[in-house]
């Protein structure tokens, strides 16, 4: 269960520290309207538990950022706008920020970073060069590295975000995801990523394709 005080405490540390100081406007307002937008109804895996979780992996990959708290600020809206049954999410998440944070004090540059972090988690492919995007596309697909426990609960959350579609149409469509994932040269791309997460996180990734792809036993 996420603990709702160190979350706003986490958001007050990271938009000081992008903005450079504690002047400005009172950080709290805009962390209780980002929490409240991560416990929305329709949600089921991108909760404040997973916004938990990615911020936990940020911190744990800190050294390889160029700039930690735009990357944890980048965190909080990655998925602030989140309708499953729409496509604009990543979109619309980064025109949040980029609307919310000028008015929190945080400067265009610092902005236009985090929005631009929010957009690449459409694809999760940063450059080779892009050290902050690294970092959270990493921190954000940590999960696919997990114990299987915890990987079964969360393709369950998963489903159930979906659950208004089909079960052929989602094992098609996730199916689909898992290809493209494992196609990738790297799944992650930070050092550290690459060392502790690759392997497990491809194991993962091929039973729940192996999984997927059996055909499920006729009803009776």
């Amino acid at each position: 269960m996420a603990d709702t005080q160190d979350l706003r405490d986490r958001f007050v540390r990271a938009l000081e520290g992008a903005r450079g100081s504690s002047e400005g406007p009172d950080p709290v307002p805009y962390a209780e309207h980002l929490l409240a937008r991560w416990r929305e109804p329709q949600r089921r895996y991108h909760t404040v538990d997973h916004l938990t979780a990615v911020l936990d992996r940020v911190d744990e990959l800190a050294d390889h950022a160029d700039d930690p708290d735009v990357v944890r600020l980048a965190a909080w809206f990655h998925d602030a706008v989140y309708m499953p049954d729409r496509s604009e999410n990543e979109e619309r998440s980064a025109r949040l920020a980029e609307r919310a944070l000028p008015e929190a004090g945080v400067s265009a540059a610092k902005t236009e970073e985090v929005a631009r972090l929010v957009r690449l988690t459409v694809t999760h492919d940063p450059a080779d060069d892009d050290r902050d995007g690294q970092v959270l596309c990493d921190a954000d697909l940590a999960i696919l590295a997990a114990a299987p426990s915890a990987y079964a609960a969360y393709t369950a959350a998963v489903r159930e975000e979906y659950h208004f579609v089909p079960n052929d149409a989602f094992r098609e469509g996730r199916a689909g995801i898992l290809r493209q994932l494992l196609g990738l040269h790297r799944l992650f791309r930070t050092p550290y990523g690459q060392e502790h997460w690759e392997a497990t996180a491809r194991y993962n990734l091929r039973a729940e394709l192996e999984m997927l792809s059996t055909p499920p036993p006729p009803s009776a």
